[in-house]
């Protein structure tokens, strides 16, 4: 497993990350151990999760098998806050960056996990309603009262995040930013790469395997057993499954059967190995998919093959 710094910050972290989205729901509490314990014992440290993965339960298993089965300090722990699924009227849940849900949140996120502390700590999606320069407060709090070591943001567009980095300054700094990244999503190479790199804030690309897309298995059909057949992700995998996505999907195929490599393998390669980004996280829903997907860790493509990628994506 290779290891990086997260942009200029202090924070060293594993080049693949553990996403936890499903932990608690479509992941049952043995699988979770069986992933996490291989994750560990193959070098990772980045185990992603949020207050608002399966309405908590992902940390909350993340939490007991961190009490029972994985010493804390093994792990690099990240959890994102600024989702609200209380007085949100008919709507399930809302964005909302205020100083107190956001603190309040990393309270129970802590109380879930079982820890006095993150190692970083996230909001995970915009709030254009409240101040920035309190969602910024709220985030100071966090690293001056030790219930995070680093914090930065998710999701947020360039402008903001630049913004962000800057109410947070030199001495709190922004760490990083999570952002959708992979052959079939590079939208943040237009924008927030460049930022990122003229700023100093580091990059963990999620759903680097394109929500599952991009290991082939939707080329002909939905596997029954897939996320596109998930009562709880399908919507998450259907705007990948169009004939844009698919002449991707192709050349990912064919680049993999020349190197007698999976597609999961080099779509995941082209992803860790690309400039800017220092994490790729990856969601698998079982320890067999896992494996796969750790296999990939020693892969780095020839200049030529990312060429070709480069152009049909």
């Amino acid at each position: 497993m290779e290891y990086r710094q997260l942009g200029r910050s202090g924070l060293r972290i594993s080049s693949l990350g553990l996403g936890t989205m499903t932990w608690g729901n479509d992941t049952d509490a043995t699988s979770a151990r069986e992933q996490l314990e291989l994750f560990v014992d193959k070098g990772g440290t980045l185990v992603d999760t949020a207050a608002s993965y399966v309405g908590g339960d992902s940390e909350k298993l993340l939490g007991q098998l961190l009490a029972k089965h994985i010493s804390r300090r093994e792990v690099v722990l990240v959890s994102k806050a600024g989702v609200r699924s209380w007085r949100t009227g008919e709507r399930s849940a809302v964005s909302d960056a205020g100083r107190g849900t956001l603190l309040d949140t990393l309270d129970d996120s802590l109380a879930r996990l079982g820890t006095d502390h993150l190692d970083l700590w996230l909001v995970q999606i915009p709030d254009y309603y409240t101040p920035m320069e309190e969602t910024a407060s709220a985030l100071e709090m966090a690293v001056r009262s030790g219930r995070t070591r680093y914090v930065g943001v998710s999701n947020y567009p360039a402008w903001a995040a630049v913004h962000m980095a800057d109410l947070l300054g030199s001495a709190i700094g922004m760490a990083g930013v999570q952002t959708e990244y992979s052959l079939l999503n590079r939208s943040a190479e237009q924008e927030l790469i460049p930022a990122a790199q003229e700023l100093g804030f580091g990059i963990m690309g999620w759903s680097a395997l394109g929500r599952g897309v991009l290991t082939g298995k939707y080329r002909n059909a939905t596997p029954p057993d897939s996320r596109g057949a998930s009562v709880h992700l399908a919507g998450f995998v259907a705007p990948y499954l169009n004939d844009d996505a698919a002449r991707v999907v192709n050349a990912v195929a064919t680049a993999a059967a020349g190197l007698e490599r999976s597609p999961l393998e080099v779509a995941l390669a082209w992803a860790r190995g690309s400039d800017g980004i220092d994490c790729s996280i990856v969601g698998a829903r079982n320890t067999h998919q896992l494996r796969d997907i750790l296999a990939a860790a020693d892969l780095q493509l020839e200049p030529q093959i990312r060429h070709v990628l480069n152009e049909v994506s």
